[in-house]
């Protein structure tokens, strides 16, 4: 049998990280962290409908209550601004690097900057 001196295919470890491919795959971790947690929050709305809402107000209102919200809203806020950023791909805009470097950077940080100003938002209520 005679061995192959092909070159292995390339992956993660050979190619070096740029912001479309972090995105990318925030892009997939957020959207599965999103179905999970929507599917979570109706089974606990649901629960809660015939039971005491204090119970529900003490998590909201705990240090891990409220980490989680600001957690899902950032994931919320990244997951649907990236969606924007794909839907002007489709569109046939922005494929150039530096437009795609560019709007990936804004992408972060605007959902960053979104969630803080949902949250300002909802602790002014």
């Amino acid at each position: 049998m005679e061995y192959n001196k092909n070159p292995l295919t390339p992956h993660l470890q050979i190619y070096k990280w740029q912001i479309s491919s972090l995105l990318s795959i925030t892009h997939r971790i957020t959207g599965v962290i999103n179905a999970i947690a929507i599917s979570l929050i109706c089974i606990w709305f649901l629960l809660t409908v015939n039971s005491e809402k204090i119970l529900f107000e003490n998590i909201l209102n705990s240090f891990f209550g409220k980490f989680l919200a600001i957690s899902l809203c950032w994931t919320f806020s990244f997951h649907i601004l990236n969606e924007i950023r794909h839907l002007a791909w489709d569109a046939g805009y922005g494929f150039d690097p530096k437009i795609s470097k560019i709007t990936g950077y804004t992408t972060l940080i605007s959902s960053f900057l979104l969630t803080i100003i949902i949250y300002f938002f909802g602790a002014s209520l």
